[in-house]
């Protein structure tokens, strides 16, 4: 497994925050039964960049928490199948992992919504983490029944992780 984390902000790099990524794309992968290696790059950003993003990739001109970009279009939520019929496209020519794809996150807004929340940074960090992971696994929530899905594999992550509100 290979996360790659860049941080873009004021915030300076953080190896506890780091670690907790990789923890949490450990947890998804093995809770979606992933039987691959995978790849994964986390962009740490502020508000500024973020809703930059936003506009460019959504047009949506406001700042966000957290955008992902999966590089898979899965025909439902992680179904790995047939994968390997793709290699080309799916998976690292030189690491063999599956590429994921990335993950951009605001850390101004995880100290916002933490506040408004009452949750800790670490919780607040850790959800928008596993949000965006299962987003890149194939989850999305823009019907009922996929909120509610999804919905329920994040709440089942975190309480894996033993990081609860």
């Amino acid at each position: 497994m290979t996360c790659y984390v860049e941080w873009e902000t004021d915030h300076a790099p953080d190896a506890a925050g780091e670690a907790l990524i990789r923890r949490c794309l450990k947890t998804v992968l093995a809770m979606e039964g992933c039987p691959y290696e995978a790849q994964v790059e986390v962009v740490i950003t502020d508000n500024a960049a973020i809703r930059e993003a936003n506009r460019a990739f959504r047009g949506i001109d406001a700042p966000t928490d957290v955008l992902s970009f999966p590089m898979i279009a899965y025909e439902k939520p992680a179904d790995f199948s047939g994968l390997e019929e793709r290699a080309e496209e799916y998976f690292d020519p030189d690491s063999g992992e599956l590429l994921l794809g990335d993950v951009m996150l605001s850390a101004d807004k995880v100290k916002e919504q933490a506040e408004a929340y009452g949750h800790s940074l670490k919780r607040e960090f850790a959800f928008l983490i596993v949000h965006s992971l299962l987003h890149l696994c194939g989850y999305d929530h823009m019907e009922e029944e996929e909120r509610r899905q999804m919905e329920a594999r994040q709440e089942a992550v975190m309480e894996r992780l033993e990081i609860l509100r």
